[in-house]
């Protein structure tokens, strides 16, 4: 089965365009839904994580807080190293987990920080999701209801656009117009088709 890592910068549309693989009946996970499951009270990494910087990031009742955590994190290099030394291994774990179990002729596994985490490897094809980065800002600004400044501070903590382009094996240009979204879904979705039949026939052969 093909593996397939969808990528791309904050506000960018990933989860537009997961939805749109997934309406086509193609088994999707989000890496970031993991990261929430892992952490949560009594899982080793929420353990780790409170070892490492402190009963602070943690909410009354033993939940992370995960506002206190980003605080702590957001400027600091080495921190933000930490920190996914503790919740990669295990988020790749349980994503290696679901790929062994999920149907399908190919998987999308959704992977915001792909480039930062050094997980392209583990995949057949890396598709980015790309959004002029104005464009980005101005979602960032409307859903996170912050300033233009703040917004251009987060696109600047992740890869840049060129550092995941260059790892990009296809790129859907996402820049609001739905409909061609949609299109440009429909052609990939065909072309990894097409793609999972020859790997099945390659496999066969050997």
């Amino acid at each position: 089965m093909i593996r397939i890592a969808l990528t791309g910068g904050i506000a960018s549309g990933k989860s537009a365009v997961a939805a749109l693989f997934e309406a086509r009946g193609v088994p999707v996970v989000d890496s970031d839904v993991i990261a929430r499951e892992i952490v949560q009270p009594g899982r080793p990494a929420l353990e780790a994580i409170r070892r490492r910087f402190g009963d602070r990031v943690l909410q009354s009742d033993g939940s992370l807080d995960r506002r206190a955590l980003r605080e702590q994190v957001f400027a600091d290099p080495a921190a933000r190293r930490d920190l996914e030394a503790i919740t990669h291994p295990a988020i790749r774990a349980r994503m290696q987990a679901w790929s062994q179990t999920a149907a399908g002729p190919y998987q999308i596994h959704m992977i915001p920080l792909l480039v930062e985490s050094g997980g392209r490897r583990d995949f057949d094809r890396v598709l980015v999701v790309d959004s002029p980065e104005e464009l980005q800002i101005q979602r960032v600004m409307q859903r996170d209801g912050v300033d233009a400044s703040s917004a251009r501070q987060v696109l600047a903590a992740q890869a840049s656009r060129t550092e995941r382009l260059a790892i990009a094996d296809d790129v859907i240009v996402n820049d609001g117009d739905r409909d061609k979204l949609s299109g440009d879904v429909d052609a990939l979705h065909e072309r990894y088709l097409q793609l999972s039949v020859y790997a099945a026939k390659a496999a066969r052969s050997e």
